[in-house]
């Protein structure tokens, strides 16, 4: 379980989520949900299907607007009353399951459209880049294991490959939160391990937030876990304490 610096543990959470109740037709999604996430830190979210998962990273994100209660962002920016635009620009990114980057451009050219830049159409056409913006990109190249492949369709990649050059764009826009949904789902055994070691390379500089299924990879990660039930959360703490517990054992992991 990595330690927090001095520095970082003074200063508010980066996300508090306070009593968050999400319905869909008279359905529950999330049941009063409340859990901090600290600055710098990786979180793991787990839970059976229907746990509330994908709801909660929703409702931060601004795709769902809560019936009840508040998600803290920074201190004091209540995520609730703003839209996926301007959450987006406070610094939360969030990565789907499925990669969604642009196959038919080079490796480079995602991470360069993904950098933050006036979006007009005519401004990104004759755009070039900084010197700055260049070693961002080279940087984040060697962070996500991509370096060398800078020329390299993005379609031509691995699944695993693609999973990395995702995250790659989203640290390119400097999003501060990174939201990730089941991002080893699809990877050899190999790419898992590669993806627990970027994960904890990005911990400390970001503050992560892994919804996954894979305990194996969730182990590997050393992170707090948080476990969802009925949109609520059933147990927090280690790995092995989440584990030992019989109600958790009942609902998912026993399954």
């Amino acid at each position: 379980m990595s330690v927090q610096p001095a520095t970082q543990a003074m200063q508010p959470p980066l996300l508090y989520l306070d009593g968050v109740t999400v319905s869909f037709d008279g359905f529950r999604a999330l049941n009063g949900l409340s859990f901090v996430v600290e600055r710098g830190e990786v979180r793991s979210v787990i839970g059976p299907n229907g746990a509330g998962k994908t709801t909660m990273m929703d409702v931060i994100t601004g795709k769902t607007r809560p019936d009840a209660g508040q998600v803290f962002f920074d201190g004091g920016v209540d995520l609730t009353r703003l839209d996926e635009t301007a959450i987006a620009n406070l610094g939360i990114g969030r990565k789907f399951q499925k990669p969604t980057v642009f196959e038919n451009l080079t490796v480079f050219e995602n991470l360069e459209l993904a950098q933050k830049c006036p979006r007009g159409t005519f401004r990104t056409l004759v755009a070039r880049l900084t010197g700055e913006q260049r070693d961002a990109i080279a940087e984040t190249l060697r962070i996500i294991g991509l370096s060398g492949r800078e020329a390299t369709l993005a379609g031509a990649l691995s699944h695993g490959q693609k999973q990395w050059l995702e995250i790659g764009m989203l640290l390119v826009q400097d999003q501060r939160l990174l939201l990730l949904d089941e991002p080893v789902a699809g990877m050899t055994d190999r790419e898992t391990e590669l993806t627990a070691e970027l994960i904890r390379k990005l911990a400390g500089e970001r503050t992560l937030v892994v919804v996954e299924h894979d305990m194996e990879f969730v182990r590997n990660l050393g992170a707090r876990v948080t476990v969802l039930h009925e949109g609520a959360v059933l147990a927090d703490g280690t790995v092995e304490h989440v584990q030992s517990q019989p109600a958790v054992i009942d609902v998912y992991l026993g399954r």
